[in-house]
């Protein structure tokens, strides 16, 4: 059976389930605008936005030593940042992970937490639709740890003029057509 090789963006040997501050990017399956529309450079949540905006408010329900931050739905991907406390019950210290392997999840890692909110955002956005089963997120995730206060605002900054950017973001389907 052959393997894959496919090239992690992690950061190597690094504790994602370590206290500290991560920013993360989700696009959508297939980059389809589900969550809403800017609209003069403010976002507009459909109810798929306000599903996914939701499953995000509710990340340190399901995950005490978890504090949600910033957040904004852009019609065809997410940008957050999640900050994993140091004072988490439950859990024994432990050395680094070298990271996860496929199947096997750390409790209150990145991973596990994106996992989880991916899953619960699916769920509730199939439901609305109809679509039991059916593909919301691609398969994997941006991730960047948010290393001093310095990155930490220009990041909170990067997540609050989004809609403005709006109409320069690669990611807007409208970008490629009319700058080719």
């Amino acid at each position: 059976m052959p393997t894959q090789n496919r090239r992690s963006i992690r950061l190597p040997g690094y504790d994602y389930a370590q206290a500290g501050w991560y920013f993360v990017t989700i696009g959508t399956w297939g980059k389809p605008s589900l969550f809403g529309e800017v609209v003069y450079g403010n976002m507009h949540l459909s109810g798929f936005g306000h599903i996914v905006k939701e499953c995000w408010d509710d990340l340190p329900t399901h995950f005490p030593g978890v504090v949600s931050h910033e957040f904004i739905a852009m019609p065809n991907h997410v940008h957050g940042i999640v900050e994993i406390l140091s004072n988490r019950r439950g859990t024994a210290c432990r050395a680094p992970t070298g990271g996860e392997r496929f199947s096997h999840p750390v409790a209150g890692s990145l991973a596990t937490i994106v996992r989880s909110f991916k899953s619960a955002a699916t769920r509730s956005v199939n439901r609305l639709r109809g679509t039991p089963g059916a593909p919301v997120w691609q398969r994997n995730y941006y991730e960047h740890v948010i290393r001093d206060e310095k990155a930490l605002n220009r990041i909170r900054q990067y997540i609050s003029d989004n809609p403005m950017k709006w109409a320069e973001d690669p990611e807007n389907p409208n970008f490629l057509r009319s700058n080719m």
